[in-house]
């Protein structure tokens, strides 16, 4: 417990605010994921699961218990994400390749973020002591789509994630958690960088196929 202690106490202030070892440490193993996502590398997805444990332990000790248990979660589908970008196939049983998602799936997802906002947000706010229950489950259950979505490279998970990550910036920083709220702001420009070149190499994949 001490070794956990010297991570989970502070290290430097940042605009008033305690930021720990632990948190540092997340944050850069987040930006090398996402900077991985960006190329399409599979080797994000072993960052993503030590990022996930990581804040899985500081979103606990700050009382974001959907955010928390969402990181359990998260390394689940990142096992699950790291074996289908290595030999995952899609509808019509090719390999993985970045895509548009049908616009039929667009309604499905977000019929499927708004019932698991309020069924995450419910059990929060009956069975811990969150002072943001509905809050901190709305980005919660819009990562689940997102990361769904990510895993199967549909392209329209860039979308998903620029909405959670603007929802996060104002959780992270009503939570005094400044470096993390930097993080997803961050995170929001490029999950539209991340759009735009997932865009990009659907184009070029259908040029040369033509």
């Amino acid at each position: 417990m001490s070794l956990l202690h010297l991570w989970l106490s502070p290290w430097f202030e940042l605009w008033g605010a305690p930021v720990t070892r632990l948190e540092v440490l997340a944050v850069a193993l987040s930006l090398g994921m996402v900077i991985l996502n960006l190329r399409v590398n599979p080797w994000a997805w072993p960052l993503a699961i030590l990022a996930s444990l990581l804040y899985g332990v500081l979103f606990h000790h700050y009382g974001l218990y959907g955010e928390a248990a969402l990181q359990g979660v998260f390394v689940l589908v990142s096992f699950w994400g790291w074996w289908q970008w290595l030999w995952g196939r899609d509808e019509h049983q090719q390999a993985l390749s970045v895509r548009p998602l049908p616009r039929r799936h667009w309604w499905q997802g977000l019929a499927f973020w708004a019932v698991m906002w309020v069924l995450i947000g419910s059990v929060l706010d009956r069975y811990t002591d969150s002072t943001v229950p509905y809050w901190d489950a709305l980005p919660t259950a819009g990562s689940l789509l997102g990361q769904w979505w990510l895993a199967r490279k549909w392209i329209d998970n860039w979308p998903v994630w620029l909405m959670v990550n603007v929802v996060s910036v104002a959780l992270f920083a009503y939570k005094l958690m400044w470096l993390t709220a930097v993080l997803y702001a961050v995170f929001a420009v490029l999950s539209v960088v991340g759009w735009q070149a997932w865009r990009r190499l659907h184009r070029q994949s259908c040029a040369e196929a033509a």
